[in-house]
């Protein structure tokens, strides 16, 4: 079962993460979410150990149980002027300035964060598997993201990303191939060369 929350003071935590930092296209996505430090829900987890159906509907219930939720998103270019890493921790940033309520205290997935005003935060490797907040935060950021590579989908279908969200998959390797980089294509990862690709699989990220 999944922890409730990590400060042991009582103050207000928020929980984040994002989603696809590892894609060749598309904005990163992150999400903030504050729970009530008493939330219980059996379905929470890591969104990655979920169905495509589960998340969207625990997205309905988080949004509606919620403390607060945001989400903020980085854009390609942003992304290839300050490199993904720096991207997800400002798409997290964003998120938590978009929240209604100020967290106190902020939990992250992960091993990387900086410094969000005088905040006292705290990365926690695999969290999303470990605390509500964050699993709740991973769900949002993996569904609102998903959404969005659909509708470039839409504009370019070529690339699969309707259900490869990005992901250097062996389909999306040969719509490059074939049809070239889209305006949403991440130009600093074009290092990323054919034989230098690692492979993902859609069950890699959900």
């Amino acid at each position: 079962m999944l922890l409730p929350i990590y400060n042991t003071d009582g103050l207000c935590e928020a929980g984040c993460d994002e989603a696809g930092r590892g894609c060749l296209a598309g904005s990163v996505y992150a999400a903030a979410v504050i729970l009530p430090p008493d939330y219980h829900n059996e379905w929470l987890n890591d969104s990655k150990q979920l169905s495509a159906r589960r998340r969207y509907a625990l997205r309905e219930q988080i949004e509606r149980e919620a403390v607060a939720w945001a989400v903020g998103v980085v854009t390609p270019d942003e992304i290839d002027k300050i490199n993904i890493l720096n991207a997800s921790i400002l798409a997290m940033h964003r998120a938590l300035d978009a929240l209604s309520v100020r967290p106190e205290f902020v939990i992250v997935d992960g091993n990387r964060f900086k410094n969000y005003g005088d905040t006292p935060w705290k990365t926690i490797v695999k969290g999303d598997g470990k605390y509500l907040s964050i699993a709740a935060a991973s769900i949002l950021a993996k569904t609102y993201r998903d959404d969005y590579m659909k509708k470039l989908h839409a504009e370019y279908p070529y690339y699969g990303w309707d259900h490869n969200a990005g992901y250097p998959t062996r389909e999306h390797r040969n719509g490059i191939a074939a049809h070239g980089l889209t305006p949403y294509h991440r130009r600093s990862f074009r290092q990323l060369a054919e034989g230098q690709m690692e492979l993902f699989s859609p069950e890699d990220f959900g």
